[in-house]
């Protein structure tokens, strides 16, 4: 039986009817425009707030990174406004995701099996694996802690006359630790939707995946939105790609 994890439903708004998703034969729809215009958002403001705050708090390092922003001051004044856009629109996306991220006993149960996920030894996704795995979760929660992290301590660097310097302190330590952990899940989500899992990126710019990207990776959201067995769709698939066999040959 599906639940809500499985399958993600969107209900259109204005920013869905300024763009388009095009599904041809033998693909499914996986994002909306609404969904992928959120994510875009959340990875450039990012970025900028990364970038920006390399080049604030390392610049005998990074300091060839405040020219990009017309110079120190201005980085300095930008900074934390790309650090509440980042959080804005990853806010936006949380509540648009908020029913396919809750925790279930098939995430448990997928967590044990991290090992075979991080190794591929496994070529198709455990059957119960629904709209995202309960890594993509485990990343989706840990980027909600951050950005709570982040507004806390950005207003109290943001305002150091009023809190003091012991919580500023503080501050600075907590909000580079999440960024540095935020970093190395942003980055190990780039690799696994670029090279890790061929196909996955397309989901992201044209808001599709191929039904053999669905059945291998979220089996449980292919049988919720096909109503078919994956296992099936799997064998029938190969048998589609096996060459006949080759005539006898005569003498």
């Amino acid at each position: 039986m599906a639940t809500s994890a499985d399958r993600f439903v969107h209900r259109s708004n204005p920013i869905d009817r300024m763009g388009r998703t095009v599904v041809y034969t033998g693909e499914l729809l996986r994002h909306p425009v609404y969904t992928r215009f959120l994510h875009w958002m959340v990875g450039i403001f990012f970025f900028l707030a990364l970038l920006s705050g390399f080049g604030i708090y390392l610049p005998w390092i990074f300091r060839f990174f405040t020219p990009l922003f017309g110079g120190g001051a201005t980085t300095r004044f930008l900074h934390p406004w790309f650090g509440l856009a980042f959080v804005f629109f990853f806010a936006l996306q949380a509540i648009n995701w908020l029913q396919v991220m809750r925790w279930t006993p098939d995430d448990s149960r997928w967590m044990k099996h991290i090992k075979q996920y991080v190794t591929r030894s496994d070529s198709v996704e455990s059957p119960e694996t629904g709209f995202f795995n309960a890594g993509q979760k485990m990343q989706f929660w840990e980027i909600v802690g951050g950005c709570v992290a982040y507004v806390i301590t950005g207003v109290i660097m943001w305002l150091p006359e009023i809190f003091g310097r012991i919580l500023v302190a503080i501050s600075y330590v907590v909000h580079d630790i999440s960024a540095l952990v935020m970093l190395f899940g942003i980055f190990f989500h780039v690799y696994l939707s670029t090279f890790g899992e061929p196909g996955t990126i397309q989901a992201m710019t044209r808001g599709t995946v191929s039904e053999g990207w669905a059945w291998t990776h979220h089996p449980s959201w292919y049988k919720a939105v096909t109503g078919r067995d994956p296992a099936e769709a799997l064998e029938e698939a190969k048998r589609r790609n096996t060459p006949p066999p080759l005539p006898p040959r005569t003498l």
